[in-house]
């Protein structure tokens, strides 16, 4: 459910306090466990880092994010992939084609090489 509009977006006020002591355009990296808090426009041009449950996730806020919440930025869960055995051997098959096309290009390209220094 979303936050009341007489109340206003909330943003935590220790947060402010931190972005207000630094001037626009330092690369000190805000550290942060407050992921509920709304990015402001104060805020636009440094860098957070965002607390995920584990590590702190660098976030730099550009104008698009105003309105946002922090921890929209920086992911909880890990996606590792779908699908098993199959998976990983059809992209073990990409794979080796690929590597057949560039090897078959290369020497595509030292052939023709070769070709115009003889007609030279």
């Amino acid at each position: 459910m979303s936050r009341s509009i007489k109340k206003g977006p909330f943003t935590d006020p220790k947060l402010l306090k931190k972005v207000s002591k630094l001037k626009i355009g330092d690369k000190t990296i805000i550290k942060t466990w407050s992921r509920d808090s709304v990015v402001t426009p104060e805020m636009v041009g440094f860098t957070f880092g965002v607390h995920n449950g584990k590590d702190h996730i660098s976030v730099y806020v550009v104008e698009n994010m105003v309105g946002h919440r922090l921890g929209e930025f920086a992911p909880t869960r890990k996606f590792v992939k779908h699908g098993g055995r199959m998976q990983r051997e059809a992209e073990m098959a990409a794979a080796e084609n690929q590597k057949k096309e560039l090897a078959s290009a290369q020497e595509k390209a030292s052939t023709t090489g070769a070709k115009t220094l003889k007609s030279e």
